[in-house]
């Protein structure tokens, strides 16, 4: 494992676009979260939910450096060198999910924090710190969705266009939909409705899923995910 972990890290340390990508997360993420706090001007009810604004966009950044990590193999042939150095398939993946979680990781708790700074959130309030943590760990969890499905399905642009539509597919359908027994489900089934549950720190009680519990959700999402991408990778040829 320490070897697969060496050149796990030594691969997404010396792609060029890693560290453009980890850039893009805090920025877009504490940018978005500053112009929604001055838009409201402190007038939201649930203000720690207000400055996390910027998560909903960190998160496609996310996704396409997961997706990169794995399909960017497939596509220039770089996963067949990998599985002749490395023949325990499951390894690989396991240790390419240990290095992009940690990238990942690092990176969400700059630009939730800045975007808690900037926000003028306390963090000694018990919900604003779930709140802070939890996007955090969203964040985490969104990338080792995306790398697992990129693993399932081997292609860089339908990795991206299934993760994307599983995260920004199921609000879009829940907002036009009548019923209110299927719009809670809906609420409860999406892994971004459920997770992003974690940032509500007013009216918990009125919310479909409870913010550990949705936040449990998105992470069954990631370990499906990984799950297929494992069996696939030790069932398929490279």
């Amino acid at each position: 494992m320490r070897r697969a972990l060496h050149v796990e890290w030594t691969k997404l340390r010396t792609v060029r676009g890693t560290g453009w990508l980890l850039l893009a997360v805090v920025v877009l993420t504490v940018g978005l979260s500053v112009l929604a706090d001055a838009a409201d001007g402190g007038t939201a009810r649930d203000s720690a939910k207000v400055a996390l604004t910027g998560v909903q966009v960190g998160q496609a950044v996310v996704a396409v450096l997961a997706v990169l990590a794995m399909g960017g193999e497939y596509a220039s042939g770089m996963i067949k060198v990998t599985l002749t150095a490395l023949p325990r398939r499951v390894t690989v993946l396991v240790a390419k999910a240990a290095v992009v979680g940690g990238l990942v990781l690092v990176a969400a708790a700059a630009a939730v924090f800045a975007c808690a700074a900037a926000g003028g959130l306390s963090l000694t309030s018990g919900p604003v710190l779930r709140a802070t943590a939890g996007s955090v760990l969203y964040l985490v969890l969104v990338g080792l969705l995306s790398l697992g499905v990129a693993t399932t399905v081997r292609d860089t642009a339908a990795a991206i266009g299934i993760v994307l539509g599983l995260l920004y597919v199921f609000p879009i359908v829940a907002s036009v939909v009548g019923d209110p027994d299927w719009y809670r489900h809906l609420q409860q089934i999406g892994p971004m409705t459920a997770g992003l549950a974690i940032q509500v720190t007013a009216g918990v009680d009125t919310l479909p899923i409870a913010p550990w519990a949705g936040l449990g959700v998105l992470a069954a999402w990631a370990a499906a995910a990984l799950g297929a991408g494992g069996l696939a990778l030790h069932l398929r040829d490279a």
